[in-house]
Order: C-alpha cells, then structure tokens, then sequence
C-alpha cells in the first residue's frame, strides 16, 4: 500500500469516494495509486508531462496492480483528457500562476468536472482569482505544515448561482473586533484561513512580514524615486499584516 505524505493526504481526503479523478502532474502518480488502493476513486488519470515522472508514474501503477483503474498518460496539463472524461482535478506542488495557465489552456477539459483540488505552493491568492473569475465556489481551504515547509490545499465546487454566492462571500467583512478586509486581501490570506486563525496561520504570515520588513529595509537605503514610492506600497503590507496578525489574537511583534 502507497503511503502518502501529510501534503498529499490532505488532498487526497478531498476527493469524494467514486470520483474519476485526473492527477495533473502527477509525478510518481502516489496519489491517485493510493485512491485506488483504499477503494476511493472509480477511475483515475496520472496525467505528466516530463519523462522521468512519467516513466516513474506507470512503474507505479504497475507494481501497486492498480492498471485496470489508472491509466498513466504523457503529456502537457489538460492536453491528457478528454471533455467530459473525469469529474474532479487535483493539481499538487506548482506555483499558483502556473496553475492557473494550466487550467485556462484547455478549458474545454473541464466539462464535466465539478471539483478541483489544487495545492499551489506559492500565489495561493491567484489560484482563488480564477475561482472567482471562472465561477467556482471555494469550499475549502487547508493550511498545513510538513518538513517546516507551509502548504495550502485550497478546494472549489462548481455551483449554478455561484456569481452571486461570491459575491457575497467576498463582500468587505470585519475579522476579531476591528480588522477590515477587502476583497483583495480575503484573496491573499485566504477567507476561511483568515477565519480560523491559529498557529500556522500565523506562523505563514509571519514570514510573510519578515520578507517584508526586509524588502522595507533595502528600499529604505535606496534614494531612487521609485523605491521610494515602492517602499509606501510595502509599508502598507506591513500595517495591514500586523493588524491581522493583531486582530486574530496572536500578535508576536
């Protein structure tokens, strides 16, 4: 049996039992081996685009005898499917633009999909503009810490009213007793994320400060007009991130 790392746990207890699910990028195609394992998915798609992973991928599914439900195909993002073929995509380890492309290259490859579980590992906040912009619901959103490494797991559902719905969900609101967000920045940090808080939460924005502070502090040495302009756009980021920071109870300045 596949063991799979905390990640791709977290992503693979999105997954609804019964799914045909395409893992795009799949790399050692652990995740949906694992899914068909324990029974979860109906059919499964390793879906990967460089040689070696793939090789590695279909090596996999050999050895887990898990042939006649994965089939292991080579190619760039959606190219591998077929409208209509699978209803969830899960797309792992890519930064968030990256994500993004690969879902707007082929957008008829989403017929039929109703769920996506996509874990970016860096422009979380761009994975959730495609959401709002293509009209997905986001359902979900997991942030976790492996190896010292933070990833979120972010998960959206497709929905007949879903303009209006975020609309709403998106609407300027008040987080603690004072913190007011904006669309813009419930996109950065992550509306539920924001929500719950907690320790990882803050431990992610944190080093998020930091970078900022450090970014604030080469601006400042610098007597270019334009750093200067650049250095009140950061300083904005700083006072906001305090003030979340502050907002949600755990302010460690």
């Amino acid at each position: 049996m596949v063991m799979l790392s905390t990640r791709l746990s977290a992503i693979a207890a999105k997954i609804p039992a019964g799914s045909r699910l395409a893992d795009i990028g799949s790399d050692h195609a652990l995740l949906p081996v694992s899914l068909a394992e324990n029974g979860t998915i109906a059919r499964g798609i390793a879906g990967e685009v460089n040689p070696g992973p793939y090789e590695a991928a279909q090596r996999q599914v050999r050895e887990a005898g898990v042939g006649k439900l994965i089939d292991v195909r080579k190619g760039d993002g959606l190219s591998v499917l077929t409208p209509g073929e699978v209803d969830v995509i899960s797309i792992a380890g890519m930064g968030g633009s990256l994500i993004v492309s690969i879902l707007e290259a082929h957008p008829d490859r989403l017929e039929g999909v109703n769920r996506l579980v996509l874990q970016p590992n860096v422009g979380e906040d761009q994975v959730r503009k495609y959401f709002l912009t293509h009209n997905w619901i986001l359902s979900s959103e997991e942030l976790l810490e492996e190896d010292g490494k933070l990833y979120e797991v972010l998960t959206a559902d497709k929905h007949p009213d879903a303009e209006r719905l975020n609309e709403e969900f998106y609407r300027e609101r008040t987080i603690g007793r004072s913190c007011q967000l904006d669309r813009e920045w419930l996109l950065r940090l992550g509306p539920y994320l924001v929500e719950a808080g907690g320790v990882v939460f803050h431990s992610k924005w944190e080093r998020e400060l930091a970078k900022w502070r450090r970014i604030e502090k080469q601006l400042t040495e610098s007597e270019l007009p334009a750093s200067q302009a650049k250095r009140e756009e950061v300083r904005h980021n700083i006072a906001k991130i305090e003030e979340v920071l502050a907002c949600t109870g755990m302010d460690r300045r």
